[in-house]
């Protein structure tokens, strides 16, 4: 779900698959292309000394992906006792319904019509399976059911697609919306500087291990194409695809779908604070 492969000065580094600290593992779903980079990040969470597991997007309908989760939590010594999802997007969820099938256990998720034989998540809400602490950030914009999962224990935190381990992340206009992705960002900072987050575990591609640098550069990197756009509809560009080819001219072609959702994202914020008229600029 990337609109960039890769941009200069972006943080990056740590694992794409296996551990990622004491109580995070990472299984790679075998699903890469273009929008998902090395393929999906499933987490699996748990408390060292504990029996119980915590899985984080079990992804893709893989059958092997799901045993191969289930399979690293075994030799963990421990078994799953609970799915949460960050947010609907196939390439997270798809396999829910089939991993709760093998495991027996329920899905959890801010969308009711994703939640599997449990109860929901919301702003507040602590996740404390077999002792684990995990806390519910919702972080709309890349989705409107996105969520994000502090692990105060490790210093981190499981952004789904909201924060990638590489390039940044499509606003999936019109279930996406930037007003609520930057407020989203702003958020993930302030556990940065209030709450001891240093690491990110995201949804896709490596582990970062400067969170607040990784979001500073997702912040720039917004009022950046931002402007970017707006100049561009101040020059005459009067569709998205038109707004796409001159704003996100460094960006693989592949990807320009993707950014034309963004681009409808940035127009909507524009137009909603009068910084272009609603009369004006590309049509919807």
């Amino acid at each position: 779900m990337t609109d960039a492969a890769a941009l200069p000065g972006q943080p990056r580094g740590g694992v794409i698959s296996g551990q990622a600290g004491p109580r995070a593992h990472c299984v790679l779903a075998p699903n890469p292309s273009a929008m998902t980079l090395d393929g999906t990040n499933t987490w699996i969470v748990a408390e060292p000394d504990s029996d119980l597991a915590v899985v984080i997007d079990p992804g893709p309908l893989d059958d092997s992906h799901l045993r191969a989760v289930i399979a690293a939590t075994e030799r963990a010594g421990r078994r799953v006792a609970l799915t949460l999802l960050t947010h609907g997007h196939p390439d997270h969820a798809e396999g829910a319904a089939r991993f709760a099938e093998l495991t027996r256990t329920p899905v959890r998720a801010l969308d009711p019509a994703l939640r599997l034989g449990g109860e929901g998540l919301g702003v507040g809400d602590v996740v404390t399976t077999g002792g684990l602490e995990l806390r519910v950030v919702p972080t709309p914009g890349h989705t409107a059911d996105s969520l994000s999962f502090h692990l105060p224990a490790d210093g981190a935190v499981l952004t789904g697609d909201t924060v990638l381990g590489r390039g940044t992340t499509v606003v999936a206009h019109p279930d996406g919306r930037l007003g609520d992705y930057l407020d989203s960002l702003r958020e993930l900072r302030s556990l940065t500087v209030d709450d001891g987050v240093s690491r990110i575990l995201p949804g896709h591609g490596p582990v970062l291990d400067d969170a607040q640098g990784a979001i500073d550069f997702y912040l720039a990197h917004r009022a950046k194409r931002l402007a970017q756009v707006e100049t561009a509809v101040e020059a005459g560009h009067r569709t998205a695809s038109e707004v796409v080819a001159h704003v996100y001219a460094d960006v693989d072609r592949s990807l320009w779908p993707a950014a034309e959702l963004s681009v409808r994202a940035q127009l909507d914020y524009l137009r909603e604070h009068g910084l272009i008229s609603r009369g004006r600029g590309p049509a919807r």
